[in-house]
């Protein structure tokens, strides 16, 4: 066993019988496949706009503006009020389902009145347009197209 326990020198593993020159501490690659090293900065650690803090938006993301309220809101009003559910538009059904769950106003509307679709309906139509509204103009404006 004490045989075995004896150093030996294997090219490579050790210090070498070859005197190599003296490298740095940082490995340095070369190749046509590697980008020659460039620091690594911190976005944490910059200075920004913000007041040194780091964020991953503008303070302004949502940019509001009025005209995409409404000009959204009579591009969503003209074309839901064309009567065309039976000879009745939708905003029409939607404000009289208003006006006959209102008629029994302490008692909430029933799961299965028309009430629930014409809400639904009509919201989703008009949340659709704003938000259409709020990337068309906004687009526009900050010349995406």
């Amino acid at each position: 066993m004490a045989a075995m326990a004896t150093s030996t020198t294997i090219a490579g593993f050790s210090k070498s019988p070859l005197s190599l020159p003296a490298r740095s501490s940082k490995p340095s690659l070369t190749s046509g496949f590697v980008r020659p090293q460039v620091a690594i900065k911190n976005p944490l650690s910059q200075k920004l706009a913000s007041g040194g803090k780091f964020t991953c938006f503008e303070r302004n993301w949502l940019r509001t503006d009025l005209n995409v309220i409404g000009f959204g809101l009579i591009g969503w009003l003209v074309p839901s009020s064309i009567p065309a559910i039976n000879g009745n538009s939708l905003t029409g059904l939607f404000f009289q389902s208003i006006g006959d769950e209102l008629a029994h106003w302490p008692s909430g509307p029933a799961l299965t009145s028309q009430f629930w679709l014409w809400l639904i309906t009509w919201h989703l139509g008009l949340f659709l347009c704003l938000t259409f509204g709020q990337i068309g103009f906004k687009g526009r404006t900050e010349e995406y197209f």
